[in-house]
């Protein structure tokens, strides 16, 4: 499956035009955090090996995620996370297509720091979205940081919370994004 996934990375980079700037990285972090006042521990979890490519040029802008590859501090709750509420087997993967809509704030050849503003379609659990999500990009020579904070209502991608452990699960995620992307 990661095979999968790089591959696609590779062809959209292609895809995308030879003289533009490209950066890229395969190991993006992403974070939720799903607790609630009322659960007995922290729910949440991370994934190191997020796909991610920017056109510098265009602000286009693709994610890439394996579900099964989002880690726990417990594997219990892992597993509850991958059969039961994201159904791993049958949605492997995450992913979000966009572009930055205010690009012409962004100066990719000064580094600094600029506030963006992402949108486009956040697919998960088979189901896609249009999202637009505050975010920063630094730039600092030929590698940028791209991060976002934002949202995810669970029940808008379908995912099921029984009502057993609806006080304990919290009805929207919050999503924490942090991306390295070098130059290519």
């Amino acid at each position: 499956m990661k095979k999968t996934i790089l591959s696609f990375l590779f062809v959209a980079l292609a895809a995308t035009g030879a003289e533009a700037q490209k950066y890229m990285t395969r190991t993006a972090k992403v974070h939720f955090d799903a607790t609630t006042s009322h659960s007995p521990e922290k729910i949440e979890g991370v994934n190191n090996e997020v796909g991610n490519i920017l056109d510098a040029k265009t602000g286009d802008l693709v994610f890439q995620v394996l579900i099964k590859s989002f880690k726990f501090e417990k594997q219990l709750m892992e597993e509850h996370f991958h059969e039961n509420y994201m159904e791993s087997d049958k949605y492997p993967k995450a992913d979000f297509k966009g572009v930055i809509s205010n690009l012409s704030e962004v100066n990719f050849s000064k580094d600094g720091t600029y506030n963006v503003t992402v949108t486009g379609m956040l697919t998960i659990h088979g189901v896609a979205n249009k999202v637009s999500v505050p975010g920063t990009i630094t730039v600092k020579g030929n590698t940028l940081v791209a991060k976002a904070k934002f949202n995810v209502v669970l029940k808008e991608y379908k995912i099921d919370v029984p009502s057993l452990v609806a006080d304990k699960l919290a009805k929207t995620a919050i999503v924490t994004l942090e991306s390295n992307l070098v130059q290519k």
